[in-house]
């Protein structure tokens, strides 16, 4: 068997707005199993996992973990600035983004810097985070998503370069990463003196950025090369939980245009988030993982003369909500939906969210 020092580590972290309340429950048990495990009581998953990446709310979890907090302390920090983090636009600026900006930059300016006051910026090379940190953001300006990463030996991270991304802000970049459009205003970066437009990484496909993260951690195109195998390398992938995105008893006569522009991007965001998942179970041994559909089922039936050709061990853990979740979550005004930006559903959330992670997560899966 490999030991334990050998074995790389992954953790990647779904996108869905104020449903990483729900990722955060789960991530708090993941920790206190851990703690039990290793006999240590101030364990942070920071010192278990060697690669965190993130997409939108993903990223904000995945930079905090990654500065050290424990999964308890981002949980209170969700939970406590929630109404800071989803403050409402003026009203003639809502035809442009439904929340301001300003907020949740201080916000990500004083979390993300080095004298813990906003004054010094955290820049994405920083020896502040623990762990290597992969970010998902969509480049508007270029058209193509941009995952970037800490990783000191990537190709735009030459510190000779006058276009090291590791000289980039790290609030910045979480920023980026979760200007969701509608919602958040975009943000602006400047790369090699010229000015890019930043959105949401939940409009790339990699809102579930766990393919992204195998494949930057082992491709020789990112420069890690990190040795695969189900006992070399561990990728725990976790959602933000899910609900169907089917048109029930709607007839074909009953969708407007503005049905379409509201049900399709989350429609396209939901199936590529099962299309990503559906290919790290294929490539992967899949310990842990809700149902994909009805007629492949969870994957999880692996052959045993197949699992020695997997490229890793995998644990998925993610949810859909059952239809009395959902009428409950109706009462609080989403209208049979859990929306990203309903603040209060957040007790819901951890609600659901303990109850999954007691049913579901098992120390006996972690490497």
């Amino acid at each position: 068997m490999t030991s334990a020092l050998e074995i790389k580590r992954l953790l990647a972290l779904d996108g869905g707005g104020v449903r990483g309340i729900f990722s955060l429950e789960i991530l708090c048990r993941l920790e206190a199993q851990l703690r039990e495990k290793t006999g240590n009581p101030n364990l942070l998953l920071s010192d278990y996992f060697d690669y965190i990446a993130g997409s939108s709310t993903g990223a904000i979890i995945a930079s905090c973990l990654s500065w050290g907090m424990s999964a308890a302390e981002v949980q209170h920090l969700y939970i406590s600035r929630a109404t800071e983090m989803f403050r409402l636009a003026p009203i003639l600026r809502r035809f442009w983004h439904k929340f301001e900006a300003d907020a949740i930059t201080r916000l990500f300016k004083t979390v993300f810097s080095e004298d813990a006051e906003g004054k010094v910026a955290a820049l994405l090379g920083t020896k502040k985070l623990r762990t290597l940190l992969m970010l998902v953001m969509r480049n508007h300006t270029t058209g193509s998503p941009w995952p970037i990463s800490n990783n000191p030996a990537a190709k735009f991270n030459d510190p000779a370069s006058p276009e090291c991304n590791l000289n980039l802000p790290l609030w910045q970049l979480v920023r980026a990463s979760t200007a969701a459009p509608v919602y958040f205003p975009p943000e602006t970066i400047e790369l090699g003196g010229r000015k890019h437009v930043f959105v949401d990484g939940g409009i790339t496909p990699y809102n579930n950025p766990a393919l992204l993260l195998f494949l930057m951690a082992t491709l020789p195109a990112y420069r890690l090369c990190w040795p695969t195998g189900v006992d070399k390398m561990l990728l725990v992938s976790v959602g933000t939980g899910r609900a169907r995105t089917g048109i029930g008893a709607r007839r074909a006569d009953q969708m407007s245009l503005f049905f379409h522009a509201h049900s399709v991007p989350v429609a396209l965001v939901e199936s590529i988030n099962r299309e990503q998942d559906m290919v790290c179970r294929t490539i992967g041994y899949c310990k842990q993982g809700p149902p994909l559909d009805s007629e492949i089922g969870d994957f999880r039936d692996v052959p045993a003369t197949e699992i020695p050709n997997r490229k890793f061990t995998y644990l998925r853990y993610d949810h859909y909500f059952t239809p009395d979740e959902l009428d409950e979550a109706a009462r609080y005004g989403s209208k049979g939906a859990i929306r990203l930006d309903n603040l209060q559903l957040i007790p819901l959330l951890q609600e659901i969210g303990r109850r999954y992670a007691e049913e579901h997560m098992h120390a006996d899966d972690l490497l």
